[in-house]
């Protein structure tokens, strides 16, 4: 029996039902279940710590409550219990979960945490507080990279700083139902955008997955209720055909004398979507819907011999398909993943991928590399030390874009891998897509630098030569060489860039404090009124994000003169903030928007309309989730709430979003790319100019189609009123006579928007 003292509290909300004596008693149920969990390292002394940090999170939350009303201890339990069965952490990680949120909520401090459970304890629970105000709403960009830094640097201090902010987020993620929708659509977005890639990054697939799939039910829940509701009504066939394919594998094992665990593993919501808009096809067409997993019971001296075997034995019964081989027992992934990847085609010609893997590779891969962090008394692990250190590559070099950060950031998480060598044989593993300049930064920053092409097998290739696995590549570089703006366009690694905008933002410095004094002489001929305010306004007015851009354009000779003189001359007003051009129409129409009544958008709870245009990237239409992203000195831009663009500001600057809605009472068309794919025949495109303008009567701006070898692409830009009349027009299209593929363009591609 656990006794311990809780204040009985007054239930204000409705959703939740039980007595006080019955949350006493669901409490220690709770933590009872945590104990179980940890048995595995829970010695007498290791249960007294976890009891002692148990009774004081209960007492220093004894008067919160979650916003579904139940007690706030709930959730530190479970993070706990999260932290320790599904990371790995033992009893310092549980003891921090534990706590980790009394130094910020409640009037513990970390010194008395200090006394209680030691240095470690205390560090670890600072560091969870640092970065807990990651997402501050009143921040600015400037101030949430700044936090984001501070907590990349955990990453180095003690990783289990970061795993336990993820397990704490994955228990938000999991009751985020009681939350407001703007406030679930921001943490989703942040979920999304940074705390997946971190999981996966560090190897906690089964958690990576579930921050996205989770994600997806709050950015896309219509998507998502779609896949969910396909998956269960596909389940029972499904596991038919997994136990049909299983059943002769287990016999060839069994009579070859392994012992092995065989099942299947279905794919995540997030994923299979992905392969839907990557691939273009529907649900059904997604064949690898599950995988087999493979989970030997072999000693490390014979895990690889056994997994080739495995291997073979899977091939005599099974056609593999050569193209689908992943060997990550030979060359492990930088997050430690070992795995035997192969797809083969199995019964009623589906093809069936399936993981071959150790338990101790089944481990590492469910609970990541950090899971197995070696601490203070021990050594490391060398893949994630490597990567640590390109972090803090990032992290020494500023950036002023803070959403430039946080997209090369993300692709250093997701990245995959391949790997090349030098002349002397020496292996480096290369983020897929690298070009030879991204590797001669990888050996040396001043190689990078003077960089003037390579020899790829002996053969002389450009600066901009993407890397294959297996290259060996031999730098080439010159004394006189300097980088130039365009090396930007192929460079893809956060080291490289980030070494190459520091040469040209030093370069753009030391010309504009040239160019200074030239500007200033020729404004003064046009005014006399030479100081601060004018100088911002003509800056403004060229579209330039500083002063110094003015003195730099004027020292290369770029600088339109009549434009300055405009600006000079110009009467200026302040509108909601910003400075905007008084003649700035307030009305303007969106260009891509076909007007049959103005298109109108409104911001939640407001009674009047105001300025915006449709963003590019995404082309929202009624029927859309949209939000709205206010633009300095510019025009609110509307973005579709599942946009790249959108997700980034969520994730950023989540105070610069608008919630938005369509006015539902407004005709409006707007323009929409649809693409279709099928077998090119007589008539096809009469069939579907048919549909398009006397079945629905739609207006067609375009329509372009390239045919090749029978197979037909097409593109078709349409005035479109709403989603559904979006779907209804990609349904009649499917009917059409040898259209195979028809859908809906997606341009969202992250830029500065």
């Amino acid at each position: 029996m656990y006794f311990y003292k809780v204040q009985k509290p007054t239930l204000t909300v409705s959703s939740w039902n039980l007595t006080p004596d019955e949350e006493i008693k669901e409490i220690a149920k709770r933590y009872r279940s945590l104990l179980k969990t940890c048995r595995p390292f829970l010695d007498k002394a290791n249960r007294k710590l976890i009891r002692r940090a148990f009774e004081i999170a209960v007492d220093a939350h004894k008067d919160m409550r979650r916003r579904s009303g139940e007690p706030y201890i709930f959730h530190p339990i479970e993070v706990a219990r999260i932290t320790a069965e599904e990371i790995g952490l033992g009893t310092t990680g549980v003891i921090a979960a534990l706590l980790h949120d009394t130094v910020e909520d409640t009037g513990l401090t970390l010194g008395e945490i200090e006394n209680e459970f030691g240095n470690v304890v205390a560090r670890i629970i600072d560091g969870l507080t640092k970065i807990s105000g990651l997402y501050n709403k009143s921040s600015d960009s400037t101030q949430q990279l700044e936090n984001f830094r501070k907590m990349l640097l955990t990453l180095a201090d003690d990783i289990r700083v970061i795993l336990i902010k993820l397990a704490d987020r994955l228990h938000n993620m999991r009751t985020l139902d009681n939350m407001p929708s703007d406030k679930q659509l921001k943490i989703a977005h942040e979920t999304s955008y940074l705390f997946a890639p971190l999981a996966h990054r560090l190897g906690l697939y089964n958690i990576k997955s579930e921050l996205e799939d989770l994600a997806l039910k709050y950015i896309e829940p219509e998507t998502f209720r779609s896949i969910v509701r396909k998956l269960q009504e596909t389940k029972s066939k499904r596991d038919r055909y997994i136990r049909d394919f299983i059943e002769p594998l287990h016999k060839k094992l069994t009579e070859a004398g392994l012992q092995a665990e065989i099942k299947g593993r279905p794919k995540s919501i997030s994923s299979i979507l992905h392969k839907m808009k990557k691939q273009n096809i529907e649900f059904e067409e997604v064949y690898d819907l599950f995988a087999i997993r493979i989970i030997l019971d072999s000693p490390p001296s014979l895990e690889k011999t056994d997994c080739w075997q495995v291997y073979a034995l899977i091939t005599d019964q099974y056609q593999p398909n050569p193209n689908r081989l992943r060997d990550w027992i030979s060359t492990p992934k930088i997050n430690g993943y070992e795995s035997l990847h192969t797809t083969v085609m199995g019964p009623e010609g589906k093809w069936v991928e399936i993981q071959i893997r150790s338990r101790r590779m089944n481990a590492v891969a469910e609970k990541g590399l950090a899971a197995h962090w070696k601490y203070k008394d021990q050594d490391g692990d060398p893949a994630l030390d490597a990567w640590i250190s390109k972090v803090r590559e990032m992290l020494e070099s500023p950036q002023h874009n803070t959403m430039e950060f946080m997209d090369e950031f993300k692709l250093q998480l997701y990245s995959k891998e391949i790997f090349v060598f030098t002349p002397k044989g020496h292996l480096l593993k290369m983020s897929a897509g690298s070009t030879a300049l991204d590797m001669a930064f990888e050996i040396h920053t001043e190689l990078g630098l003077k960089c003037i092409g390579a020899k790829v097998h002996h053969k002389l290739v450009p600066l901009s030569y993407v890397l294959k696995n297996g290259d060996q590549v031999e730098i080439l570089s010159s004394k006189i060489q300097e980088p130039g703006p365009d090396w930007l366009d192929f460079l893809t690694t956060a080291k490289a860039k980030n070494r190459v905008r520091q040469h040209l933002r030093d370069q753009r410095r030391k010309l504009a404090e040239k160019g200074q004094n030239k500007f200033l002489d020729k404004l003064q001929t046009m005014t006399t009124e030479v100081g601060e305010d004018m100088l911002h306004r003509i800056a403004f007015h060229l579209g330039l994000p500083s002063v110094s851009d003015l003195y730099y354009l004027s020292e290369i000779n770029k600088i339109n003169w009549s434009e300055v003189q405009q600006a000079v001359r110009r009467k200026y007003r302040k509108s909601n903030g910003d400075t905007l051009p008084a003649e700035a129409s307030p009305e303007r129409p969106n260009g891509d928007a076909l007007v049959i009544n103005h298109p109108s958008v409104w911001m939640d709870g407001s009674d009047r309309e105001f300025r915006y245009s449709l963003a590019p990237c995404c082309n929202p239409i009624p029927g859309d989730e949209i939000v709205g992203i206010p633009q300095p000195g510019s025009e609110m831009l509307v973005h579709r709430q599942n946009c790249l663009n959108a997700a980034l500001t969520h994730s950023t600057a989540h105070h610069r979003t608008i919630r938005t809605r369509w006015n539902k009472g407004a005709r409006v068309a707007f323009l929409t790319g649809i693409q279709l794919r099928g077998v090119d025949d007589k008539g096809i495109i009469s069939g579907i100019s048919r549909v398009i303008t006397e079945e629905m009567q739609l207006n067609m701006r375009s329509i372009s189609v390239l045919s090749e070898d029978g197979i037909f692409e097409g593109q078709i830009m349409v005035y479109l009123e709403d989603t559904q009349v979006l779907q209804d027009l990609l349904r009649r299209l499917r009917k059409v006579k040898g259209v195979h593929k028809v859908d809906r363009i997606e341009k969202s591609t992250p830029n500065e928007a």
